[in-house]
């Protein structure tokens, strides 16, 4: 795990710190950990059994196929939790997509955490089923339309949105090629549905129209 921990990293976080869960044990609560991007986090087969939450920075999950290509999962944003297994390893690597905190939870000796933890989990299982019902559309203008309204969703509904990820990794997420990707981000902006402020900074024009495209 490629980590530099430091405390003048809390201080550059511009993002609200979470307060750590009950369940988890101050003492077993390790400081911030720095990721550069393309650091991994960890790496499949590795043992599993700590929490991750991002404090700033941005995540992908993904699992290198037998041929060789790339299929992203899961991205993770600020104040989100990854790294939960059923079993005693990784089933995925984790790796920063760009500079990223993450604060690491170890569960306490003889603690019940099913209470606290089943939440989590089932938020993580209907975002993988959202996921997969995303992949199942032919149109890839609906699978980009459905990721930028998940997007906008998951940094508080605002108009202007900050896409920490590649068209590459959102192609890798989305079973499109980058080319297909940057097309339909050219589209949209053609009929006014977004505005393309910079590489990674959108703003959603027409919200609704977006909104319809995805479903």
């Amino acid at each position: 795990m490629h980590a530099y921990t430091t405390s003048r990293i809390e201080a550059q976080s511009r993002s609200p710190q979470p307060n750590p869960p009950e369940t988890f044990h101050p003492a077993l609560l390790q400081p911030l950990n720095f990721f550069p991007a393309g650091a991994g986090i960890y790496a499949q087969g590795e043992k599993a059994g700590v929490f991750y939450q991002v404090e700033f920075g941005a995540v992908r999950i993904y699992r290198l196929l037998a041929d060789g290509r790339r299929q992203i999962s899961a991205f993770h944003l600020a104040g989100e939790t990854f790294g939960f297994e059923g079993g005693a390893t990784h089933h995925f690597f984790a790796e920063a997509i760009n500079a990223t905190g993450i604060r690491v939870f170890r569960i306490a000796a003889g603690a019940d955490m099913s209470h606290q933890l089943l939440p989590l989990a089932l938020k993580g299982l209907t975002r993988a089923q959202e996921h997969l019902l995303v992949l199942g559309r032919q149109n890839a203008i609906e699978r980009v339309a459905a990721f930028l309204v998940d997007m906008a969703e998951r940094q508080g509904g605002l108009r202007k949105i900050e896409l920490p990820m590649s068209r590459m990794d959102i192609g890798d997420y989305l079973g499109l090629t980058i080319e297909t990707v940057s097309r339909v981000f050219t589209r949209l902006k053609k009929k006014g549905v977004i505005r393309l402020i910079s590489l990674r900074s959108i703003e959603i024009a027409k919200h609704d129209a977006l909104q319809n495209m995805s479903e």
